[in-house]
């Protein structure tokens, strides 16, 4: 019931939040620059304020400092979890502010946001390993067991995850609500098996994005407003791993991440399958959503479709790990 009152909370925040954030970004010329080797169809796109992930990040913030989460029960999940997913929102927030101020699609360079990230990875993991939340153990779905594994490799191994989850999730964020649509499900897997396990911080913070994206998706759902920019997408993609991590299941992210990790396949296999092969291309264009925007698919469908994989995704996650209740 808790939260159900936190999901709800965060979208009334998120929905009436945007209506006063947009036209705010409209004032302060904060407008989306459409990378040139992009589908030229987005090109109408140019101009559309970003940054709107402060939507949900506002609601999961407020809802926080409520005090409607757990928190006063002992369990610190909800900050900790935020404080992380934070972190990776305030890069993101640097790099769509330099390409706003410097009217480019590019921001911070590669270099500059890996070892950010990298660093705020590293901290988070040691800090939930001393909080009691993060074993050395993978859990694997489906089969109820645990591998051990050495803390150094397993923290080496969890830093490519995060980093690659995070980014995974940014680069889905390429068509109107697709990012936010196939989130919604996954951030209502955290929370149902977060509050089966006792979990109430990090069942609040799953619950409060639910709230908060859905609020988003009211100005995001095609055609789009506004955008979340790297800000919204960069707190998406550490809220999602971050939540693995917390819950000590990081595995999961395989079955729950299935549309990231598609995402960023396709991008990795048309890269390489193009320099292998001098000029040739596996997709119409990478990412998939593009492939698919290509091939006739509306931003709709597009929407559609992915999410609908992620919800059966998310069902088999959850199957997965009814061995834990």
């Amino acid at each position: 019931m808790q939260s159900i009152v936190i999901g709800a909370v965060s979208f009334l925040i998120a929905a009436i939040g945007g209506r006063f954030l947009i036209p705010l970004l409209r004032a302060l010329n904060c407008g989306q620059s459409i990378r040139e080797i992009g589908p030229t169809w987005h090109n109408n796109k140019q101009g559309t304020p970003v940054m709107g992930g402060l939507m949900f990040i506002g609601s999961s913030l407020i809802c926080m400092l409520l005090g409607i989460s757990a928190i006063k029960n002992g369990d610190y999940t909800y900050p900790a979890v935020f404080c992380f997913s934070l972190v990776f929102g305030i890069i993101g927030f640097l790099d769509d502010f330099i390409k706003v101020r410097k009217k480019r699609n590019l921001g911070l360079t590669s270099i500059q946001k890996l070892l950010l990230q990298l660093v705020a990875a590293a901290l988070y993991l040691v800090l939930l390993r001393k909080m009691g939340h993060l074993t050395s153990s993978l859990y694997i779905p489906f089969v109820n067991v645990t591998v051990d594994i050495p803390w150094v490799i397993y923290l080496i191994l969890s830093l490519f995850i995060v980093v690659g989850t995070v980014n995974a999730v940014n680069l889905t964020d390429g068509v109107d609500g697709l990012s936010s649509s196939v989130t919604i499900p996954v951030m209502l897997f955290y929370a149902v098996v977060a509050w089966r396990l006792g979990r109430i911080g990090a069942s609040g913070f799953a619950a409060a994005l639910v709230g908060g994206l859905a609020g988003y998706l009211i100005y995001n759902f095609h055609p789009a407003k506004v955008f979340m920019g790297d800000t919204g997408s960069l707190f998406l993609g550490g809220a999602v791993c971050g939540l693995a991590y917390a819950l000590d299941m990081p595995l999961i992210l395989i079955l729950v991440g299935v549309i990231y990790i598609a995402e960023t396949l396709s991008d990795i296999i048309q890269v390489t399958y193009f320099k292998l092969t001098h000029g040739k291309r596996i997709f119409r264009m990478a990412p998939l959503h593009h492939h698919f925007e290509k091939g006739g698919w509306s931003e709709v469908k597009i929407v559609g479709v992915f999410t609908s994989v992620t919800v059966v995704f998310c069902i088999l996650a959850y199957m997965g790990v009814t061995g834990l209740f």
